[in-house]
């Protein structure tokens, strides 16, 4: 893979360096920990629903275990950049992993070549949100419902461009063509946020985008929003319709979730779980979700564990249907 070369730089650069020393040699006894400030590697962009999701989580954590939590977003390569990064960091409690199905369930059917193992490179600790895909459109587009807009691309076949972000968001735009029967022009971009500058400016047609990041955009009236890819409308946006309405069985959840690099001290992995579970059922914390389309959602180490087997073999799948070529 073209990428291999540039990935190992970028990950051997993470690397702490002060791995070597004595006082990191062992693990820490759960009475210290922690005693200096915390990483979270966010494997997409600033301002991506990743991005937003590990700071409020972030947030709670400082206030919690009484040290700073220190965002480093290390976007690219689908989210590889991060998860690498984070696979080859010491399992001290002091690296933390907030990420999606992109890194840890889509990836290994969508590159040839994976410098990780979801499962055997990480420790889950605990689930923290879902969210569905939301179909926008330029607003110069002349379509208002998804019925136009796979009229419009059958009159023009490939002449419409759909951009992606991560794999929550090639994947609902690939299942789209293909259920569809339309040919569109993907038009791939490292973060969901530079994707949507660009349907925003005109330069892309439309795109599938988190809910995190789109919703701000559709409630100005930046972009227009055509469906979601669940079930039901969302809460947040309830006159956008599910795509299933008009395309039967047209259903996509993406996921957020912490983990930490294997081997990190179950003690450890234990706290961080627990306080998890009360910043995900906080009021404060519930509401800043229900505003930008998050269901949040908890769960115990093993279940995300469980749940991340089920996600590989369920985004494996999706991604074979949808006719997508692994690169």
């Amino acid at each position: 893979m073209t990428r291999r070369s540039f990935l190992r730089a970028a990950c051997a650069a993470a690397l702490p360096t002060t791995l070597g020393l004595p006082a990191l040699a062992q693990p820490p006894a759960a009475g210290t920990w922690p005693s200096r400030p915390l990483r979270v590697i966010v494997p997409f962009g600033a301002g991506s629903g990743n991005d937003l999701v590990a700071r409020l989580v972030g947030d709670h954590l400082a206030r919690a275990l009484g040290q700073p939590v220190v965002v480093d977003n290390r976007a690219g390569a689908n989210g590889s950049i991060g998860a690498d990064a984070v696979a080859r960091s010491a399992p001290d409690g002091y690296t933390l992993f907030v990420t999606t199905n992109t890194t840890q369930a889509a990836n290994p059917a969508l590159m040839k070549k994976l410098s990780y193992d979801p499962v055997k490179d990480f420790a889950p600790v605990g689930r923290i949100a879902n969210t569905p895909a939301m179909l926008v459109v330029r607003s110069s587009l002349p379509v208002r419902t998804l019925q136009e807009l796979i009229a419009l691309a059958k009159a023009r076949p490939g002449q419409l461009t759909y951009a992606s972000g991560s794999a929550g968001t090639l994947v609902p735009g690939a299942m789209l063509t293909h259920q569809a029967g339309i040919d569109m022009l993907h038009v791939p971009y490292k973060t969901i946020p530079l994707a949507l500058n660009d349907v925003v400016a005109g330069q892309v047609d439309m795109m599938f985008t988190d809910m995190a990041t789109g919703t701000p955009q559709v409630r100005g009236g930046k972009v227009r929003a055509l469906g979601v890819s669940s079930l039901q409308p969302v809460a947040a946006l309830p006159d956008v319709p599910p795509i299933g309405a008009t395309l039967p069985g047209f259903e996509l959840q993406a996921w957020y979730a912490m983990y930490v690099p294997a081997g990190t001290p179950a003690p450890i992995i234990e706290r961080l779980n627990r306080e998890i579970r009360a910043a995900v059922g906080s009021a404060a914390l519930r509401e800043r979700f229900a505003a930008l389309g998050l269901q949040p959602v908890t769960s115990s180490p093993q279940e995300l564990a469980d749940f991340g087997r089920s996600e590989l073999t369920r985004w494996g799948q999706l991604i074979r249907s949808a006719g997508i070529e692994p690169e």
